[in-house]
């Protein structure tokens, strides 16, 4: 054990001077990359565009005039996407002096070639008047809203669809609420409540009741 001791003093000198370097070197690494990003043609800022490092699961986005911030290592390749623009790569150079690096990206427009449209005309009128006539026209969102707010389909709605957590939950903890409330003595019976018959006669004459075949 006492052959030991040295080396353990040993180790604890080299250690921290080796962790102190190696942060160092990692904090002369990081550098803080800031720019704009503009369409070459306008020179107007980009909003929007995809600013991502090559590799990673890091980037973010420039904001409404093009502008944008973001820590790379130097080296890291850093990669520019936006729709209806050619993608864009630029890298860190790995000799960078200081810890800040700004850019100015120009994006040149892409473009994108459309399979051909044929317009035809109809082969006769008599056919015209015939598709038109029985071209079915879709529901506004008004017809729609009238559907589903009809007295039909909330009854099929409200007879079909399972309760959710929510009003579940809500439903045991009334009758917990309804327990707690009488006990010790006997509930009341709803066959003497008036407003329980006038809900059941209510129900009877919306036939609630009839079989459903």
């Amino acid at each position: 054990m006492k052959k030991l001791i040295p080396y353990f003093f040993i180790a604890a000198l080299v250690f921290p001077v080796a962790a102190k370097a190696q942060f160092e070197t990692f904090k002369d690494s990081v550098v803080q990359l800031y720019g704009i990003v503009m369409t070459a043609d306008s020179l107007k800022g980009l909003e929007s565009v995809s600013v991502v490092i090559r590799g990673q699961n890091r980037g973010t986005i420039t904001n409404n005039k093009g502008v944008f911030s973001i820590v790379v290592i130097k080296g890291d390749k850093v990669e520019f996407t936006s729709i209806g623009y050619k993608p864009k790569t630029i890298i860190i150079p790995a000799d960078l002096e200081g810890n800040q690096h700004s850019v100015i990206q120009l994006m040149i427009t892409d473009t994108v070639y459309l399979a051909a449209t044929i317009i035809k005309s109809r082969p006769t009128r008599a056919q015209f008047e015939r598709d038109f006539l029985n071209t079915e026209v879709p529901d506004d969102y008004i017809a729609i809203a009238r559907k589903n707010n009809s007295e039909a389909t909330r009854r099929l709605l409200v007879a079909n669809l399972p309760t959710d957590g929510r009003e579940a939950s809500s439903n045991y903890l009334r009758q917990t609420a309804n327990k707690a409330y009488y006990s010790g003595q006997a509930p009341p019976m709803n066959i003497f409540n008036p407003f329980a018959w006038a809900e059941f006669i209510k129900a009877w004459k919306r036939g609630d009741y009839k079989s459903k075949k």
